[in-house]
C-alpha cells in the first residue's frame, strides 16, 4: 500500500502557540525590514510577509518554515536562520534591491 500524500495544513488550522510564534517571527523580521528602509506587511492572518519591492515588480513573500527554523521565500528556494533576524533582513533588503 502507497502512503498518501501529507496534506498541508492551512494556516488557521495550526496550533495556536505555533501560529503565535510564527506571528512574532515574521514581525520581528518586518521590524527590522523597517530599519533598513524596507517596507513590509504581515498578511494572511500574520502567516506571511509581504515585502514591497522598490519601483516595478512582484511582491517577494515570506514564510516561517521548516519547523520555525527558517525564514523562507522564492518557493523556499531561498532560506535564512530565525535566530539571525538582523541577517535575514540584511539580505532580503538586497534580494528586493534595496
Amino acid at each position: 500500500m502507497t502512503p498518501s500524500p501529507q496534506a498541508t495544513v492551512p494556516p488557521q488550522a495550526r496550533p495556536p502557540d505555533e501560529q503565535h510564534s510564527e506571528a512574532l517571527l515574521l514581525t520581528l523580521l518586518r521590524d527590522a525590514l523597517l530599519l533598513l528602509g524596507v517596507r513590509a506587511e504581515l498578511r494572511d492572518n500574520d502567516s506571511a510577509l509581504m515585502i514591497v519591492r522598490p519601483g516595478v515588480g512582484m511582491p517577494v513573500w515570506v514564510f516561517v518554515g521548516y519547523g520555525g527554523a527558517y525564514f523562507s521565500w522564492q518557493s523556499a528556494e531561498k532560506r535564512h536562520p530565525t535566530s539571525d533576524l538582523k541577517g535575514a533582513a540584511q539580505i532580503l533588503a538586497a534580494y528586493v534591491g534595496q
